[in-house]
């Protein structure tokens, strides 16, 4: 089992002290398996969408509540027969459509442009023909969208009926991967995509890697919170040098 306080350390580019690679491949599976139990793997997926419709349901989420972001895609079904009727629709009817989600005003226009560019550079509006690429293909295929960037590719592939085994981060998964060392403190959430994903085995199926996303994910929501982290009930707690250094500081009679 692999601990905050490992030996094996490297200096990064940044000047980091941080643990080599092995240890925090290490880390990254206990952080899993102890994990799976709390949140209960094999979670469900929650989505069973169609690729393109996915997509747009990940467009919509950024940034926004999923009660929200569900609800603006609800609407958009409700009110376009089909993704081709929201390409021709009035950008100002799209942004009153999904008026319930963080910065409409910019996402009306950007799905209606990023939905084009799927018909342009594929005939049409289905994805379905990103099955047999490779992950690495099919992300590099959508992330040549502008405006399409590493989460929402591999929310995409992972999330859709395509099921296919990419690893997605959000905010809360890259907090608790930050906080329990298994990135450096200066890598955002974008290039946080390969280094997280080279930390878990090669051969791991769809479901495992949604499990990682998911567990990580639900732990940042429940427990890792942006403010107040619940660090002294965490099953994390002695992987964690952030938990470590936050209970160390608290007052003693805090913590007892």
């Amino acid at each position: 089992m692999a601990t905050a306080s490992a030996p094996d350390l490297f200096v990064s580019r940044t000047g980091e002290r941080r643990p080599d690679e092995a240890t925090l491949r290490d880390r990254a599976l206990e952080i899993h398996h102890r994990l799976c139990p709390v949140y209960g793997c094999p979670i469900p997926y929650f989505h069973s969408l169609d690729p393109v419709s996915e997509l747009v349901s990940s467009l919509l989420s950024h940034r926004t509540r999923n009660a929200e972001s569900g609800r603006a895609f609800k609407a958009l079904r409700a009110r376009y027969p089909d993704w081709a009727a929201l390409i021709a629709a009035p950008v100002a009817e799209v942004e009153a459509t999904i008026a319930g989600v963080t910065w409409p005003e910019l996402k009306a226009p950007r799905i209606q442009a990023i939905l084009r560019s799927v018909r342009e550079r594929s005939g049409g509006l289905d994805l379905g023909f990103l099955a047999g690429l490779s992950v690495a293909e099919a992300r590099a295929w959508l992330e040549a969208i502008p405006g399409v960037g590493p989460k929402t590719s591999a929310a995409v592939l992972s999330f859709s009926l395509l099921r296919m085994p990419a690893l997605p981060v959000d905010s809360h998964h890259h907090r608790v991967a930050q906080r329990t060392g298994l990135i450096g403190a200066k890598v955002d959430v974008g290039p946080s995509h390969p280094v997280l994903r080279a930390q878990l085995p090669d051969d791991w199926s769809a479901q495992a890697l949604y499990d990682n996303h998911e567990i990580l994910m639900l732990h940042g929501q429940q427990v890792c919170h942006h403010r107040a982290p619940a660090c002294g009930t965490c099953v994390l707690l002695d992987l964690c040098p952030t938990g470590q250094m936050r209970e160390a500081e608290r007052p003693r009679t805090a913590r007892s």
